[in-house]
């Protein structure tokens, strides 16, 4: 997600040409290494004193280090190409440009589309603008009531984009979204999400845990009790997750041989939903979904939910709002009222 500024007078370029690290500039100029490469990638606007500073430092006026051919400015180009007819979109300004996200998933977002679609013609929403927006691929049931608390506590809106933890990874890869959610560290395995950063993303990127959560087996509510192999033996048809998802890998380790049997929902609330209306037998999802339909809930394992993004964006107001937020004793109490999940490690912060 940047705006790159391309020109001879670009800092990137003359520090280049005088061959410099990233490092050297930021020591001559008291700024962090990650401002330097957040300024040179354009994902953040310097402050005037950190203008002057650098002009300082490359020996010419503010109005030369930043003047540059400018771009072509992208209006109305989607971030994520929609996969079907589209009711409506969000509008999220990137720089000087404005990027469209189709809405995928009015559930796990408070706010309502900028453009509503209609007879092939969008109508826009009275009040809309260019509103400051932070986007988050993830499949946390419970990111609609996070997206409020993170939209009062910063002033910025969040949009959640509903995807597995390979699915946000693969945007993250493209640069279609700032945030991807994963979740498959366990206590058994601590730096699985690491591992599957690096392998997919390689390095230069953050991961902020988010929180801890109860992962199992949701059942009809007048299943009786069972152990967890019982009921493995005994399901014949599942909810499966669709490739990709953790809670797919978990099936297939618990059954151990073959394919699960049943059909394919994409989300942890789709998974109980299957569930309450009969079509399937059992499915794994998370404890908060399985309460919320009064289902029965084998537990399974612990998951850590990591936010990732890049490092440069790290001086980036909006997740330094992020990240604030998460590390704030608000967020701590929120996330252990949540069934299911834990305040444990939330806050804490890796670097791949």
């Amino acid at each position: 997600m940047s705006n790159k500024i391309a020109g001879e007078n670009h800092p990137a370029a003359r520090r280049a040409a005088r061959g410099w690290s990233q490092e050297e500039v930021a020591r001559r100029a008291g700024i962090s290494r990650a401002a330097v490469s957040s300024i040179e990638t354009g994902a953040v606007v310097p402050s005037v004193q950190v203008a002057l500073s650098l002009a300082q430092v490359f020996e010419c006026s503010v109005e030369e280090l930043f003047a540059g051919p400018a771009e072509p400015r992208r209006d109305n180009v989607w971030a994520i190409e929609p996969e079907g007819p589209v009711a409506g979109y969000w509008e999220v300004p990137e720089g000087r440009d404005t990027l469209r996200y189709p809405v995928e998933a009015v559930a796990m977002n408070p706010f309502p589309p900028d453009v509503i679609v209609s007879g092939g013609r969008g109508k826009r929403r009275a009040g809309g603008g260019r509103i400051p927006t932070l986007t988050v691929a993830c499949c946390d049931p419970a990111a609609r009531f996070f997206a409020g608390e993170y939209e009062k506590f910063s002033g910025v809106r969040l949009i959640v984009l509903p995807r597995n933890g390979r699915g946000a990874l693969e945007l993250l890869k493209r640069g279609a979204v700032h945030v991807g959610g994963i979740h498959a560290a366990t206590p058994g395995e601590p730096g699985a999400n690491l591992a599957r950063v690096r392998e997919v993303l390689g390095r230069g990127w953050v991961l902020l845990r988010v929180a801890d959560w109860q992962s199992g087996i949701a059942l009809p509510s007048g299943a009786g009790r069972r152990s967890v192999a019982a009921i493995a033996r005994g399901t014949r048809r599942w909810a499966i997750r669709e490739p990709g998802a953790a809670a797919r890998d978990l099936l297939e380790d618990l059954l151990g041989t073959g394919k699960p049997s049943g059909r394919v929902v994409a989300g942890h609330q789709q998974v109980a939903d299957a569930v309450q209306a009969g079509w399937a037998e059992a499915g794994i999802t998370v404890q908060l979904c399985a309460l919320e339909d009064r289902l029965g809930f084998a537990p399974l394992r612990v998951e850590g939910l990591d936010f990732v993004f890049r490092e440069n964006l790290l001086e980036d107001p909006r997740i330094r709002k992020l990240v604030a937020l998460i590390q704030s004793r608000a967020h701590r109490q929120s996330v252990s009222c949540l069934p299911g999940y834990s305040d444990c490690r939330s806050g804490l912060m890796q670097i791949s």
